[in-house]
């Protein structure tokens, strides 16, 4: 498959810079992807709606507006995934970006091979069946049906916000879910101020199903994020 065969997934570039473009246009030309290009908000509206991009890649600082606003416009009558490249580091850009509906968040300069591993768990996840019967991240296993959990082949016993916890991010594998958004899920409207929730029952899950809860293999911080489950194609 090459960067101009009509089966290669389309993604869309939202990136003022000239030659941040060019690097992005040609490192995913070479790993079998379409691109288009756009370098203000307005035009990345107008390439969103005209052409349904695969996935799209979205700088937030825009001559003509913000990728934070930009997002909200695109989740209002799409799911296309949106990864986030900014130079913004500062954890409240994060949050913002991830809150508005993006699905990933990395920081310039970001490693190639990262970014790539993020867009094929992004574009998995999009093509996936909504509900999945079953989760294999090699060692643990979740059985969605059956409501089951194992660790190495033995059963691990949570209580239910604990299962409610890992399941949300399992059905999100691969993709950052901040505090805000895990509180809504799991616990509702009402608990949205109370990420002390996250925290405590984050350690206990931990507790129970890593190996060693001090060096997660699965369930990884986004310190000042949020949390995700580590997905078996991206590292780190």
């Amino acid at each position: 498959m090459t960067a101009t065969d009509p089966l290669s997934p389309l993604v869309l570039v939202v990136e003022d810079e000239p030659q941040m473009r060019r690097f992005i246009r040609t490192f995913l030309g070479a790993h079998g992807y379409r691109v288009l290009e756009a370098s203000t908000a307005s035009e990345a509206l107008l390439l969103a709606t005209s052409h349904n991009p695969a996935l799209v890649l979205m700088d937030l600082g825009l001559p003509d507006g913000d990728g934070i606003s930009l997002t909200r416009s695109i989740r209002e009558w799409s799911k296309t995934p949106i990864v986030v490249i900014s130079a913004r580091g500062r954890e409240d850009d994060k949050v913002d970006a991830l809150d508005a509906g993006a699905d990933d968040y990395l920081t310039k300069p970001f490693g190639v091979n990262e970014l790539l591993a993020r867009m094929r768990v992004a574009l998995r996840h999009a093509s996936t069946a909504p509900v999945e019967q079953e989760l294999d991240l090699g060692g643990l296993r979740i059985d969605f049906a059956r409501r089951e959990v194992t660790r190495d082949g033995q059963p691990v016993h949570l209580p239910p916000i604990e299962y409610k916890l890992l399941t949300l991010l399992a059905r999100h594998a691969g993709k950052v879910l901040t505090h805000r958004q895990i509180l809504k899920e799991v616990w509702g409207h009402g608990a949205q101020e109370q990420a002390h929730y996250v925290r405590v029952h984050m350690a206990e899950l931990r507790k129970k199903v890593e190996r060693n809860p001090a060096r997660p293999e699965w369930l990884v911080t986004e310190p000042g994020v949020g949390y995700r489950l580590r997905d078996r194609s991206v590292g780190g």
